[in-house]
């Protein structure tokens, strides 16, 4: 994202450069993005119009998006918006994060063609952005609640994360069908999980007891990651490995269980999505 000067006149000492948040830069991509459908696509455009024109905001849009993708006959979509814009107004830091979330998937994902197309339909994304409220409940000590969204979550997009668990910003999950993080979790910034990967515990202990992942991790689909371990950052976990044990930083690490099998020499593997394993040297 390019920066912009402020210019104050008179107040030299208050010029300084302004970063947009990503939520502005979102949003203003992904409203073009939804008049093209909706001219290109009659039968769509009322839902698009619903969903993104009506709003005024990218919070608006998205909370009101979430809701109707979790409401019920037990919980409608009207109470589950008014929800979802108490937790995004109270604390904005959860909207720039979607946002990041969401310009993540468009820079990694090739399925992606647009800003639009993973807002409207991706539930990798639906699933994190609910999260993220879930989240801000737990931290305000409302727990029957974040447990319920939980559940509703899980049941909706089969994708099951406790609400305790902090979630950096930049955040795709691909698909996310299977997975599941447990309560003392932590996932860090720019990181990239696939479909069917488990962050779990190793038995019925109580107290810490979850993987942390730190920034630019890559957990490749049918990883489980299992106990009070460290991914370290920029490592890589290739797909179906049981890890067992800390994977130091910008390792590759791959089997059942993972052992390090090469070293990342370029960008962080979430960012490149390079799921390939390294060559094997014949020469030993």
């Amino acid at each position: 994202m390019s920066e912009v000067q402020l210019a104050v006149p008179g107040f030299p000492e208050l010029n300084r450069e302004i970063t947009p948040r990503p939520s502005d830069t979102v949003w203003g991509i992904l409203r073009a993005d939804a008049v093209k459908v909706s001219a290109e696509e009659e039968i769509l455009r009322g839902f698009i119009h619903g969903s993104v024109l009506f709003h005024d905001d990218y919070a608006c849009a998205l909370a009101a998006l979430l809701a109707h993708k979790l409401g019920d006959r037990n919980m409608t979509a009207e109470r589950l918006e008014g929800l979802a814009h108490e937790a995004l107004s109270d604390d904005p830091d959860i909207v720039e994060a979607g946002a990041s979330d969401l310009i993540a998937i468009l820079e990694r994902d090739p399925a992606a063609d647009s800003y639009l197309t993973p807002f409207l339909y991706f539930k990798g994304f639906h699933a994190l952005q609910w999260h993220r409220i879930g989240h801000w409940l737990w931290t305000h000590r409302r727990h029957s609640l974040a447990h319920f969204l939980q559940s509703r979550v899980s049941e909706v997009f089969a994708i099951d994360i406790h609400p305790a668990v902090p979630v950096g910003t930049g955040v795709f999950i691909d698909h996310g069908t299977g997975l599941v993080v447990g309560e003392t979790a932590v996932i860090g910034n720019n990181v990239s999980i696939l479909q069917e990967v488990t962050l779990g515990g190793t038995g019925k202990e109580h107290g810490d007891r979850h993987p942390k992942v730190r920034d630019g991790v890559l957990i490749s689909a049918g990883a489980k990651v299992l106990g009070n371990i460290v991914l370290g950052a920029g490592c890589k976990v290739g797909a179906g490995s049981v890890v067992l044990k800390d994977v130091p930083a910008c390792a590759t690490v791959v089997g059942v269980p993972a052992k390090v099998v090469g070293w990342c020499s370029g960008p962080f593997p979430a960012l490149n999505m390079d799921q390939t394993l390294p060559e094997p040297d014949y020469s030993i």
